[in-house]
């Protein structure tokens, strides 16, 4: 296929990072973004178990990141995917794994850094290798930096956008990249926004580049002390103002207006950061909510093991209710049953031969959607 380069732009070779940049221009937008975090990263502390909000999230971050590059799937696929240990891979479409790999690669990273490991490129090595270890990407040089020029392309309009950097260029573009990551002292927030318009301008894999540089935007931000937890995700932003995202990366090049990207960045984060913290307030005031109600209806010592398994699992089965909270098998099967019956559950999939039956917990699942 034949694409029209007439209106492509090229990498701003020689001019990062940049010099000259006025942050007296984005104080505001730098205080609004900071203040938005932080409020963010103080519910995360006060959460009695984080993994409860932060599954929902990263699920989330997956699913919305993903399509941004065009892989469609839905919630309600990928925690059914995740709801049945013994599914042939064969029979899942491309678009869910690709976003499973998503949601699996950014978790591992997140444990990696939290072990010690430094932000390097043999480390977005080992996340790329991650993220296209299976389906379409296996075919993309999982874990190599590319070795010819690649191009981002409307694919409708067969035009070709933007021309990254050269392969033969690629080694010395990252070596500024991480020197400046290291060494500048620049606000964290500025080089946060700086590091992902680089990352992305560099284009250093085949495929894959818009996910892994959207992951990297939360793990600088835990690097950097701004969150306490390697855990903020900024796709759900980026994918509503899509059109706005690229053009903003594009006039960087294209005409320098660093500034104009960064004030782009800063109110992503800020915008982001507030709707996170309304999606996780909704989800622990739920779990307040059902703690009471489960107490009442299942009136069991199992009651809130079974409430944490639903609110990490939201889409399970019985054999993995019963196996990870320990719970007998008939209770297991009994507890269902009333939540069944008092609508907190819905039944997906009814049971077959040795399969059980597929429940989703639908309070959870109505909040957290997309």
């Amino acid at each position: 296929m034949d694409f029209n380069t007439n209106e492509a732009v090229s990498y701003h070779y020689d001019n990062f990072p940049p010099l000259n940049i006025n942050y007296s221009n984005f104080i505001q937008e730098i205080l609004k973004a900071t203040d938005a975090l932080a409020r963010f990263d103080q519910m995360l502390k006060n959460l009695h178990n984080s993994e409860i909000l932060l599954a929902p999230l990263r699920n989330q971050e997956a699913v919305i990141s993903s399509r941004i590059e065009g892989t469609i799937s839905t919630m309600d696929e990928i925690l059914e995917y995740e709801a049945n240990d013994d599914i042939d891979k064969s029979n899942v479409r491309s678009e869910v794994i690709e976003t499973i790999l998503y949601q699996r690669s950014l978790k591992n990273a997140q444990s990696a850094l939290q072990d010690g490991y430094p932000l390097s490129t043999n480390f977005i090595k080992q996340m790329h290798q991650q993220l296209l270890s299976f389906g379409r990407g296996a075919s993309k040089s999982p874990g190599e930096f590319k070795k010819e020029q690649n191009y981002l392309a409307d694919k409708i309009k067969k035009k070709i956008q933007f021309i990254p950097i050269s392969p033969e260029k690629l080694n010395d573009g990252l070596n500024k990249l991480f020197e400046y990551l290291n060494d500048s002292n620049d606000p964290a927030l500025i080089k946060t926004a700086l590091m992902h318009l680089e990352f992305e301008a560099l284009h250093p894999f085949q495929d894959g580049n818009g996910r892994i540089g959207r992951m990297l935007i939360t793990l600088y931000l835990w690097k950097e002390g701004i969150l306490s937890q390697p855990h903020f995700y900024i796709s759900g932003f980026m994918e509503q103002h899509k059109d706005l995202y690229i053009d903003t990366m594009r006039n960087v090049s294209k005409n320098h207006k660093w500034e104009e990207w960064i004030k782009f960045f800063l109110t992503a984060v800020e915008s982001q950061a507030i709707l996170n913290l309304e999606i996780a307030e909704s989800i622990k005031n739920l779990y307040e909510e059902m703690k009471v109600e489960f107490t009442d209806i299942l009136s069991s010592k199992w009651s809130l093991a079974s409430l944490d398994f639903v609110f990490t699992n939201p889409v399970f089965r019985n054999s993995k209710y019963a196996s990870e909270t320990g719970i007998p098998s008939a209770t297991a099967a009994s507890i269902t049953k009333k939540l069944l019956e008092k609508g907190f559950l819905l039944q997906k999939q009814e049971a077959s031969g040795r399969r059980p039956a597929l429940y989703s917990f639908e309070p959870l699942m109505e909040i957290v959607r997309v």
